[in-house]
């Protein structure tokens, strides 16, 4: 009889998981070198500017630490398998990537709101084609795309430019559009 068999084995390690657990942790590291530079005089709250980069650092770390453990005990075992085609759906991904450059490239010349409705529209469009659903060409489907974008980027802007006072680009010099 073979002792071999009776040793206790150790599950493989994941080296695609333990690379991002790396990634984390030199982020967070990162984070805290740069957290170096920053005052840490207390300010009106108490607490210094150097407060949130430093929780930010210290989460990441940790974090990422917790990633490479499991990673290299085994990986994550409890995971699903994943769902979704094989092969990745490039349609689908050239609708989000043209919604996201089209909202950098006229955030200035249409405002904020128009531009993030766009970016929203395009991104949704993209995401039910890759998702397969039937009505995507429908006049309807558009138009809640369209008005859900409206819907969420609106207040946004007001949001931060009537009630944050930061400045966002807007269509017109009154701030409300």
């Amino acid at each position: 009889m073979s002792n071999i068999d009776s040793l206790p084995h150790s599950p493989p390690a994941s080296w695609p998981q333990t690379l991002v657990g790396a990634g984390v942790l030199v982020t967070g590291l990162a984070l805290a070198f740069g957290a170096l530079s920053i005052s840490s005089e207390a300010g009106y709250g108490g607490v210094g500017p150097n407060f949130l980069p430093w929780l930010v650092s210290i989460a990441l770390t940790v974090c990422g630490a917790w990633i490479i453990w499991e990673a290299r005990t085994g990986g994550f075992r409890e995971m699903d398998e994943p769902s979704g085609a094989v092969q990745p759906y490039w349609a689908g991904f050239v609708w989000v990537s043209a919604g996201l450059l089209l909202n950098a490239a006229l955030i200035t010349s249409i405002g904020f709101i128009l531009s993030c409705t766009l970016c929203y529209l395009l991104a949704v469009q993209g995401l039910r084609r890759a998702n397969g659903q039937a009505a995507v060409n429908s006049p309807r489907t558009w138009f809640i795309d369209i008005l859900t974008g409206l819907l969420i980027s609106a207040p946004v802007f007001w949001m931060f430019t009537k009630f944050l006072a930061i400045n966002l680009p807007g269509l017109t010099a009154t701030g409300w559009i």
